[in-house]
């Protein structure tokens, strides 16, 4: 298997959560990793000591191996720690949910991805901040859109690592997703730049939003009539107790909700020739 070396140091961060999910897919990822730069190799056992670990990175470029939820942490905690500006981020995705990855263009298969890792270019990329110091990466929608319940898996037996792989190959694959419907109309106003979009005297079915381009792009699903769109820099959600999903995860409720758009917020590794959202 060829490899690519770079003389840049790597803290490669492994959240616990996947060497639970894909073992397999952790070690691979780490071998190409190790074989192609200088990386330390950091296994938390949970929050608290992923943020210690990504607190004291120094130098060294951070690499987390994970799902969804620990890219969005990762980069929360750099927010936080007013360091996000100024580093560049690299994920490997492995694990159940790996839409956020995809969609930002990571490649999903571990060697793809740590390959991408090693001779990727940087990106700097947009992000939505709300007035609670949450960030939103790709887009929302209000009130959540349907989602697809994971069905079970059979669990590996203790021990005996090969276990899961022999069910996965042997049994009938059921589908991993299930249903879930979507919630009816709702009644929110939306205001973009500080102009009203849709009144409360609306019915919606959606509201979504996404940053592109230094400005967020929302679209206004009504009840009745066709969908409104309008562009801004600042949106705000107002109305009864919504929830929201954000990067696959669902907030809320709130009675509202301001975001901004932050131009060029963080910077993602990607792979070279990529175009990223």
């Amino acid at each position: 298997m060829a490899t690519f070396a770079t003389s840049e140091q790597l803290l490669v961060i492994i959240d616990p959560a996947a060497r639970q999910a894909d073992g397999e897919s952790v070690r691979i990822a780490k071998d190409v990793l190790s074989a192609g730069a200088a990386a330390k190799v950091c296994l938390p056992e949970g929050p608290a000591e992923f943020a210690r670990a990504l607190g004291r990175r120094g130098a060294r470029r951070p690499v987390v191996v994970g799902d969804d939820r620990a890219l969005v942490r990762a980069v929360t905690l750099l927010h936080r720690q007013r360091e996000l500006a100024g580093c560049a981020l690299s994920v490997v995705p492995v694990g159940e949910r790996l839409a956020l990855a995809e969609s930002l263009g990571v490649p999903t298969g571990a060697v793809a991805a740590a390959r991408a890792v090693l001779d990727g270019e940087e990106r700097r990329l947009d992000l939505l901040a709300d007035d609670a110091d949450g960030l939103v990466l790709t887009g929302l929608t209000v009130p959540p859109a349907p989602v697809r319940a994971p069905v079970p898996e059979p669990v590996a037996a203790a021990g005996r690592p090969w276990y899961r792989s022999l069910v996965r190959t042997l049994s009938p694959r059921p589908p991993r997703l299930a249903a879930i419907p979507a919630p009816g109309p709702t009644r929110l106003r939306v205001e973009v730049d500080g102009e009203t979009v849709v009144e409360l005297d609306q019915p919606v079915e959606s509201v979504s939003l996404r940053p592109a381009g230094g400005l967020a792009e929302v679209e206004v699903r009504r009840a009745a009539g066709g969908p409104l769109r309008a562009s801004g820099h600042a949106v705000r959600v107002s109305g009864p107790d919504f929830h929201y999903r954000a990067d696959a995860v669902v907030r809320g409720p709130v009675r509202g909700r301001a975001w901004r758009v932050v131009e060029g917020a963080w910077t993602l590794v990607l792979p070279a020739g990529a175009r990223g959202r």
